[in-house]
């Protein structure tokens, strides 16, 4: 099953600097984020919830300018947006066998594509 977001999510800085900046404004990026993850999952049409799952990312960013272990902080949004379109039934344990990550630079469309295997 292969997935694709258009655009970016949001980086662990900019997560940081929106809950030090107002008690809401952190909520409220959590909440966008994993909105977008949710359509992009139903628009695959998929709706199934499975046991355990392996999951591949690739991060296609438009430039180098953040570290790739603040970028892979979108992991979490991803997580939670799996669950939230009822994909998984959780992103615990026993759910979450494992995972790969890759980074690649797409300055033209910057998006981020990730597959599960059950």
């Amino acid at each position: 099953m292969k997935f694709t977001i258009q655009g970016e999510l949001p980086d662990l800085n900019t997560y940081i600097n929106a809950e030090r900046g107002n008690k809401y404004a952190g909520a409220s990026m959590k909440k966008k984020a994993t909105d977008k993850v949710v359509w992009s999952i139903k628009e695959s049409g998929c709706k199934d919830k499975f046991g355990g799952f392996y999951i591949g990312i690739t991060y296609y960013c438009k430039d180098r300018r953040k570290d790739k272990d603040n970028i892979a902080f979108a992991k979490k949004f991803i997580f939670d947006g799996l669950q939230k379109a009822g994909t998984i039934k959780n992103d615990g344990w026993d759910n979450v066998l494992g995972w790969y990550e890759n980074f690649e630079i797409s300055k033209d469309n910057p998006r981020i594509e990730f597959s599960l295997w059950f």
